[in-house]
C-alpha cells in the first residue's frame, strides 16, 4: 500500500509539473522570448527550461546528442552546415521559422562605411555561414566585390575587387563585440549585437533587409519533432502574443517571419 501511494504521489507531482521540455538558447533574443513564453506553455502543460549558450556550436551538438530537446539560435543555412559537417551525429530538422535578426556592420571609430581608411581592419565571423554572410552585406555595400556574389559560403579568398584593400579576419561570433573599439569594422550577428547594447537599426553602418533569407529557427531530431511538446511550442512561437512581443521589445532589430 506505501509504495502504492508513493506511486501515485509521484504521478501526481509529474502531472502538476506538466510535461518538460529542455531548449538550448542564446540569451538575446532567443532566451528571452522563450521565457517570455514559458506562463503560456505551462497552461498546456509544458514545463519550458530554457538552457542559454553563449556558443553556435553546443546548442546542436547537445540536441543531437539527446541531452536537450530542442534549440533556438540559428538560421537554416548554418544547421546545414552542422549536419553537413557533423555526417556521423544525429541530424538535425527545422521545426518552424521565428524571426529575422538583419546582420549588420559596425564601427566605433566611423559614422559611414565610406570613411573606411585603406588597409582597413575588418573582422567577420569564422563558421562558414555567417562569414559568408558578412562578405555578401559587405559586397552590397559596395565595399568589396566577390567572384560569386550570392554564394553563401563565400570566404575571404573569393574577394576578386577590394579598393580599399581592407584586411580581413575570421574570429568566433561572439568575440566580435569585445573586440569593436581593437578594429575599424566589425561584422556582428544581431543576437551578439543586441547583448552588447549595440542598436542595430540606429548603430549599423550597414544592415540586411527585412527580406533576408537567413530566418531564425526551432530546432529539434527528426525523432521527436512532432512530439507534442515541441508542437506547443512551436504554435506558441508563431502566436499573436510572440509577434506582438518582438515588435514592441526589439523594435526592428528583430523582426517576425511569420
Amino acid at each position: 500500500m506505501k509504495k502504492l501511494l508513493a506511486a501515485l504521489a509521484t504521478l501526481v507531482a509529474v502531472s502538476a509539473h506538466g510535461e518538460a521540455l529542455k531548449v538550448a538558447a542564446t540569451p538575446v533574443p532567443h532566451a528571452e522570448i522563450l521565457e517570455f513564453l514559458k506562463p503560456q506553455l505551462a497552461k498546456q502543460g509544458v514545463e519550458l527550461e530554457v538552457k542559454v549558450f553563449t556558443d553556435y556550436v553546443q546548442p546542436n551538438v547537445q540536441v543531437a546528442q539527446g541531452r536537450l530537446d530542442a534549440n533556438f539560435f540559428q538560421h537554416q543555412p548554418y544547421l546545414d552546415e552542422f549536419n553537413k559537417s557533423h555526417k556521423d551525429a544525429v541530424q538535425l530538422v527545422s521545426v518552424a521559422g521565428v524571426h529575422v535578426e538583419p546582420f549588420g556592420a559596425y564601427s566605433s571609430k566611423f559614422k559611414r562605411l565610406e570613411d573606411l581608411p585603406q588597409g582597413a581592419s575588418v573582422v567577420i565571423p569564422n563558421d562558414a555561414t555567417n562569414g559568408g554572410r558578412a562578405l555578401l552585406l559587405l559586397a552590397r555595400a559596395g565595399v568589396i566585390t566577390l567572384k560569386d556574389a550570392t554564394d553563401i559560403l563565400a570566404t575571404p579568398k573569393d574577394i576578386v575587387g577590394n579598393p580599399k584593400g581592407i584586411k580581413v579576419r575570421e574570429l568566433e561570433a561572439a568575440t566580435l563585440p569585445r573586440v569593436l573599439s581593437q578594429v575599424d569594422l566589425a561584422l556582428i550577428n544581431t543576437n551578439y549585437a543586441l547583448e552588447a547594447k549595440l542598436n542595430p537599426t540606429r548603430d549599423a553602418l550597414a544592415i540586411e533587409g527585412a527580406e533576408s533569407p537567413y530566418v531564425n529557427i526551432l530546432v529539434s531530431r527528426e525523432d521527436n519533432k512532432d512530439s507534442e511538446a515541441v508542437q506547443k511550442l512551436a504554435k506558441a512561437l508563431h502566436s499573436p502574443e510572440v509577434k506582438q512581443f518582438i515588435l514592441e521589445k526589439y523594435k526592428g532589430a528583430v523582426v517576425p517571419a511569420f
